[in-house]
C-alpha cells in the first residue's frame, strides 16, 4: 500500500492532513459485521455471484447502519477488467467507489485466468470501497485520500470484520512525499 502524496493546493492539503491524523475508528463490540463478512466467505466460496452480491450488500448495510450513515449499492461482477500499457505492462482493477453515486464494484474473478478471488483480496476490496464512503459521509472528506490514516481505519475495519486481532501499519516514507507499508518489518514485529 502507498498513499498518494501530500497535495499542494492547501485546502486539499488540510483535508489530506486531517485524514492521515485520523487513525482510529470506532467499531462494533458485537459481531455483526464478523457474522457478515463470514457469509461473504461462504458465497464466494461457492461461487455464487447473486448470492455474493447479496452478502456484501447485507455487510455495508450494517457497517452503515452502524455509523448512521446512508447505505451505499453495491455490485459485484463477474471479472475484474484488465488495462494493458504500451510497454507490455497490466493491471487488474479490484474494485471501486464511484463518488456521486456511492456505488461499491467489487470483481470476484481473476482477469487472466478467471479464477475466484481470494476472501481476504475480496473483503480487504470491499473494506476499501466502504471507506471510501465512510470517509465522506461519516468524516466528511471531499476527496477522501489514500492517506496513512485511511488505510488505518480500513485496517481496522477488515481485522474487526474477520474477527482478528487489529496490527497496526508500519510506514516508511518515499522519496518525494508519500508512504508504504513496510511489510517486512511488519513480519519481524510479529515474530
Amino acid at each position: 500500500m502507498i498513499t498518494d502524496r501530500v497535495p499542494r493546493a492547501r485546502a486539499r492539503r488540510a483535508e489530506y492532513e486531517r485524514s492521515d491524523r485520523t487513525r482510529e475508528l470506532a467499531l462494533p463490540e458485537d459481531d455483526r459485521l464478523v457474522d457478515a463478512a463470514r457469509m461473504i466467505e461462504q458465497r464466494l466460496v461457492a461461487e455464487d455471484r447473486a448470492g455474493l452480491e447479496r452478502a456484501c450488500r447485507t455487510f455495508v448495510e450494517r457497517a452503515a447502519a452502524f455509523w448512521g450513515i446512508p447505505v451505499p449499492p453495491v455490485d459485484v461482477l463477474p471479472k475484474r477488467p484488465l488495462r494493458r500499457y504500451r510497454d507490455g505492462g497490466r493491471t487488474e482493477l479490484y474494485g471501486d467507489y464511484d463518488f456521486d453515486s456511492g456505488l461499491i464494484r467489487v470483481f470476484m474473478r481473476t482477469a487472466v485466468q478467471k479464477k475466484v478471488t481470494s476472501f481476504g483480496t475480496l473483503f480487504s476490496t470491499l473494506c476499501h470501497e466502504f471507506c471510501h464512503h465512510l470517509d465522506r459521509h461519516l468524516f466528511g472528506f471531499e476527496d477522501t485520500p489514500h492517506t496513512r490514516g485511511f488505510y488505518e481505519r480500513t485496517a481496522r475495519l477488515y481485522h474487526h470484520a474477520r474477527g482478528e486481532p487489529y496490527r497496526p501499519l508500519v510506514w516508511t516514507a518515499l522519496p518525494g512525499g508519500g508512504y508504504r507499508v513496510d511489510w517486512a518489518r511488519m513480519r519481524r514485529l510479529r515474530r
